[in-house]
């Protein structure tokens, strides 16, 4: 069953807006300290240049990354449903249950993987998986170091895809299948619209620098929505766009507007001081 345009991108925009939404605070532990560099913030742009022309100049990337994506994104999704996304306590019944819906997804992203079901169970499976590497990544590397990440990201798949090098790597990559009609992971499909890993991981990624200020997390994910939307129309005139930069304009809305009402909040409550007569 074929999916006009419109809808196909408005479920992907809906699917990496939530990645925004979705990850946990982790607290700082002894374990995670003892990995923390600012070089971990060199993963988010790495994680696209280095693809890219991996792909384009070594023969059978697509193909590794291919069966990549299909052994580790189901356990690394579960790991999300069980500890990495927002909820409660890790327990043995949410661990379980968090096996059995990745277990699911995965036989639906399966069997059914011509289908819009299919797309749709995929794509959890990516974003799921996209929010515990995030929550790690955000575990080991300073928040500032990340958002230049995420900007430096954004960055790169402008210059990838205004200078044509994203093209043809992207579509060996999506074109490279598993054997046995085993899902394709390594990249989203959903109706008449396809979206890179990269593009909902960022988005996660934005949502774990935020995770320790909820209100922040979710006006980011909103607008993420609200910007990729508008952005999107940009499809009317040409056929790819990089997905990242909607995610990193949120990022510098938020960081500007914290900047700008930071000070104001200080004056609110410095005047509420009364003032000492003299």
């Amino acid at each position: 069953m074929a999916l006009p345009f419109v809808p196909s991108d408005a479920g992907l925009l809906v699917l990496q807006a939530s990645l925004v939404a979705a990850p946990r605070a982790v607290p700082q532990t002894a374990f995670f300290k003892r990995f923390r560099s600012p070089a971990w913030a060199l993963v988010p742009i790495g994680s696209i240049v280095v693809v890219v022309f991996a792909i384009r100049y070594v023969s059978d990337t697509a193909t590794g990354l291919t069966y990549l994506a299909l052994i580790a994104i189901p356990p690394l999704a579960a790991a999300a449903l069980a500890w990495a996304i927002r909820g409660g306590r890790v327990t043995r019944d949410r661990v379980a249950a968090s096996v059995a819906i990745a277990g699911g997804l995965f036989a639906v992203a399966w069997i059914w993987h011509h289908s819009l079901a299919g797309e749709l169970a995929a794509a959890l499976l990516s974003g799921l998986s996209c929010v515990t590497l995030a929550v790690l990544l955000s575990a080991v590397a300073p928040s500032g170091w990340l958002k230049l990440g995420i900007i430096a990201m954004a960055v790169a798949d402008v210059w990838l895809v205004g200078s044509d090098l994203l093209q043809a790597p992207n579509a060996t990559l999506v074109a490279a299948s598993p054997a046995g009609g085993l899902p394709q992971l390594q990249s989203e499909l959903f109706g008449s619209v396809s979206m890179g890993y990269g593009d909902l991981f960022v988005a996660a990624l934005l949502g774990a620098v935020l995770a320790g200020d909820r209100r922040r997390q979710l006006r980011a994910a909103l607008l993420t929505l609200v910007i990729a939307a508008v952005f999107d129309l940009l499809f009317l005139v040409v056929s790819e766009l990089p997905a990242t930069v909607p995610v990193a304009l949120a990022l510098v809305v938020v960081e500007l507007r914290g900047r700008v009402s930071a000070p104001r909040r200080w004056s609110l409550r410095a005047d509420a001081i009364p003032r000492q007569a003299r």
